[in-house]
């Protein structure tokens, strides 16, 4: 364990390591006002407008039932309502953040934990998705620091690019949460059209270090292994602590990627105790 941690912390410290944080995440930020799972979101979702049993449990297939029977701005109003409680960033949030080399940072959840976070930070800004039943010729939409929307143009000068393939609270509210939203991503993903060019040029040659995310569903995979296809032949690595079901072990195994068994505070913990490398 100790020379794959000075391996990663080394690749940290020369920018050669994309971060890629996942909804669990926030629940090493102390008290957490947000959903951080897919279940709960399904469960906030349903709390507030009631859908069938047997979706109850189910984010994507909760927010197209409100979105088909209530009318996507309320699925919206919905989802602005659930995320708009400030987020404390976590230590880890802030430990990514506060890296001389960070090129590219991949954050799969709505809160604004990780824009919070890259708030010092002298150049850099955002990418994120959009629903297509928004926008209907766009995938993404691109926020410069003080949130207001610029272009893929200047996103090519920003030295740390947040992207956030869902969407998120901050600036606009933008979410890609229900079936329809997620089938026309993955519609196009397998050839990378949803995927912003900067993201691709950037996650180039590098590896991907994957925490607070698994891997039990189709969705979580997808957008994992299509993230970061044409990245490099890995190592990558997972910080995945319990067990496991047959289909992530599956994955990591697919897409090089070395698990780390212990919890993201502990990892957390023994990152820091690593002497700062050059």
């Amino acid at each position: 364990m100790d020379a794959v941690l000075h391996e990663i912390s080394a690749a940290l410290a020369k920018g050669g390591v994309v971060p890629y944080l996942g909804p669990e995440l926030l629940e090493q930020g102390g008290e957490n006002p947000v959903p951080a799972s897919f279940e709960a979101l399904a469960a906030r979702l349903s709390a507030r407008v009631t859908v069938p049993f047997k979706i109850r449990t189910n984010m994507t297939a909760a927010a197209q039932y409100i979105e088909n029977f209530k009318h996507r701005k309320t699925l919206v109003a919905v989802m602005r309502e659930i995320f708009q409680p400030p987020v404390a960033p976590s230590a880890l949030h802030r430990y990514f953040a506060s890296l001389p080399n960070l090129p590219l940072l991949v954050d799969t959840w709505y809160d604004a934990a990780a824009q919070a976070a890259l708030a010092g930070r002298p150049s850099w800004g955002q990418i994120q998705g959009v629903s297509r039943a928004e926008y209907r010729d766009q995938w993404v939409k691109y926020y410069r620091a003080d949130g207001t929307e610029t272009s893929e143009a200047q996103a090519a000068g920003w030295d740390t690019v947040l992207y956030k393939p869902f969407g998120s609270i901050a600036p606009a509210a933008n979410f890609i949460v229900s079936d329809s939203d997620f089938v026309e991503v993955l519609t196009e993903i397998d050839i990378q059209t949803p995927i912003p060019p900067r993201v691709q040029a950037l996650r180039s040659g590098r590896s991907f270090l994957f925490i607070g995310c698994h891997f039990r569903n189709q969705l979580e995979r997808a957008y994992a292994r299509q993230i970061m296809k044409r990245s490099c032949d890995g190592p990558h690595w997972a910080v995945l602590s319990g067990e496991l079901t047959r289909n992530e072990i599956k994955f990591l195994e697919e897409q090089n990627i070395q698990r780390l068994d212990i919890r993201s505070a502990e990892f957390f913990a023994a990152l820091c105790g690593l002497p700062v490398a050059a």
